[in-house]
């Protein structure tokens, strides 16, 4: 069995030093779900909750989750990310959010997409609440990642 990486030789966590990584365009998109009410659905495309603008309050609680992943992970390292972008998308049974996250770095930013996906169901979850008791976040998950060498 190999080795895991975030472990030392006593078993303990540790962070992985990638300090002898290659620099790379490193992007990853993840997706995520959260299944409302119809009612709900409703007051959101009416734009009528009273704590407000459900969909834009989500994407941007998204986009500062990403910035912040490394605070909230204890084993995620710091990344100087180039682009964070968060959507949501109204259906008639819920909101879907999908994040797309760039950098130029060592290490991979699929935890930035991911954190930055549950945040914003999490707004949305909290700005619902008051209307919607049947509300179900599910299916987050990691849609790909790429990393592309830098040309010199």
């Amino acid at each position: 069995m190999s080795r895991l990486s975030h472990t030392d030789e006593q078993g303990k966590a540790n962070m992985v030093d990638v300090g002898d990584k290659p620099m790379q365009h490193r992007t990853a998109t993840a997706s995520g779900f959260i299944e409302l009410m119809e009612k709900t659905v409703g007051l959101i495309r009416e734009n009528e909750m009273k704590k407000g603008d459900v969909l834009t309050v989500a994407e941007i609680a998204g986009i500062q989750a990403a910035k912040e992943t490394c605070r909230l992970i204890p084993l995620c390292h710091p990344l100087q990310i180039t682009k964070v972008e968060v959507k949501t998308n109204l259906t008639d049974n819920g909101v879907e959010v999908k994040s797309t996250i760039r950098c130029f770095g060592q290490t991979g930013v699929e935890m930035e997409a991911l954190t930055a996906v549950s945040v914003a169901l999490l707004t949305v979850y909290d700005m619902c609440k008051a209307v919607d008791k049947q509300m179900k976040i599910r299916d987050i998950y990691l849609v790909e990642k790429h990393k592309t060498d830098i040309r010199k």
